[in-house]
């Protein structure tokens, strides 16, 4: 089979870039070793989400909003619908206690230096107008209001079906054994056969550094298990995300009276398995956080738990642009757990570098060979 784009990897990245090249008038296959949006894409938390991101991402998660708040346009009323976005309840950033709180007052501040004002602070009073059944020790919060979430897995679906309605064809259950440059072009060795094509788009996720590896590119390769839980259905008492300042957590109540707990507990990757493990005794340390902050959770029934498997990079921020090593093979994963909100833009970013040379908004920060100028420096993010 020949190709002009292949694109490896068939989670939310992976398709949206696919996507945004069809529409530029590619022909695009995408490999995918599992099935569609099985990993990180599928199962994350579902947060729609500018807040408290690292400062590099904060132009493309700006950008990323206008997509999500426009889904109807870009991806037609029937598969925008099926996403359940839900934008404008905000997340909110919420402090316990007064050191926690000056730690926001200064993000604001940070942020209004760099010309952001999409962050906003709250005191106590209108912290408990717009999450009234917060504990009453909450002293303020961060809120950046046109926020939200939306359903993971369906989006990944939703992203998947307009893809093929473009034009690009998914192989699944097709596993990547192997990359060779033939000229200016590709092949690559796949579980079902070769592939030939003019541009290697690496969306791989955990796996994205053994694509890189492929071509003796050493990029970093630390995957980790974010874990989330799901309670029974209770009556509606939450219109914002809630993310923690101090305590790790990300908490919705969704249309359906379900609420999902995340924020970056872990569990246990196993990337040779390509499975992903709970561990009960860490999510204890979710629940007491949830305990603390909702009285009204005390009596809720946690009736499901979950973790995925994604790459972390050391300075939590994604690899999005050309390979150092190789000519027409191009990178984007390692989102570090908040990539899912990014996902619309990115894709349309990668397809105007790959077929028009420029990028839109500036990408330097998320070159690959940074990790080979030095140290790099994490931020205190949170997970999606």
């Amino acid at each position: 089979m020949t190709t002009r784009a292949i694109v490896i990897g068939g989670g939310l990245h992976g398709t949206s870039t696919a996507l945004h090249l069809a529409q530029k008038g590619l022909d695009v296959v995408v490999i995918e070793k599992n099935s569609a949006g099985r990993h990180a894409s599928g199962v994350n938390a579902g947060g729609v989400r500018q807040l408290r991101r690292h400062p590099a991402e904060i132009p493309l998660s700006v950008a990323a909003m206008d997509r999500w708040l426009n889904l109807d346009a870009f991806l037609g009323p029937d598969l925008a619908a099926m996403c359940e976005f839900t934008g404008h309840v905000g997340q909110v950033a919420v402090a316990e206690t007064d050191a926690e709180m000056a730690g926001l007052v200064a993000r604001e501040a940070e942020l209004r230096e760099l010309g952001w004002t999409h962050e906003e602070l709250l005191d106590q009073a209108e912290l408990r107008r717009v999450a009234p059944a917060l504990a009453t020790h909450c002293v303020g919060g961060l809120i950046s209001r046109r926020d939200g979430h939306a359903s993971p897995y369906r989006t990944s679906q939703a992203f998947r079906l307009k893809a093929q309605r473009d034009g690009v064809r998914f192989q699944e259950g097709t596993r990547v054994r192997g990359l060779a440059q033939t000229g200016t072009g590709w092949r690559v060795e796949t579980s079902a056969g070769g592939i030939e094509g003019d541009v290697v788009v690496n969306c791989g996720g955990a796996w994205g550094w053994q694509v890189a590896a492929m071509v003796g590119e050493a990029l970093p390769h630390i995957e980790f298990a974010p874990t989330m839980m799901v309670s029974a259905r209770v009556p509606k008492f939450l219109d914002p995300v809630v993310i923690g300042t101090g305590r790790k957590l990300s908490f919705k109540q969704t249309e359906n009276g379900t609420v999902v707990i995340g924020g970056g507990i872990l569990g246990i990757p196993d990337l040779d398995a390509e499975t992903a493990d709970p561990v009960a005794e860490r999510l204890v340390e979710s629940a007491r956080t949830v305990y603390d902050l909702f009285p009204i959770m005390r009596t809720a029934t946690i009736v499901r738990c979950w973790a995925g498997l994604e790459a972390r990079m050391p300075d939590e921020i994604p690899v999005i642009g050309p390979s150092t090593t190789a000519a027409n093979l191009w990178h984007a994963f390692g989102y570090s757990g908040h990539g899912f909100q990014l996902s619309p833009i990115v894709g349309s970013l990668l397809a105007d570098l790959i077929v028009d040379g420029k990028s839109p908004l500036p990408l330097e920060a998320f070159r690959a060979g940074r990790f080979n100028e030095g140290p790099v420096a994490a931020h205190p993010g949170t997970a999606s």
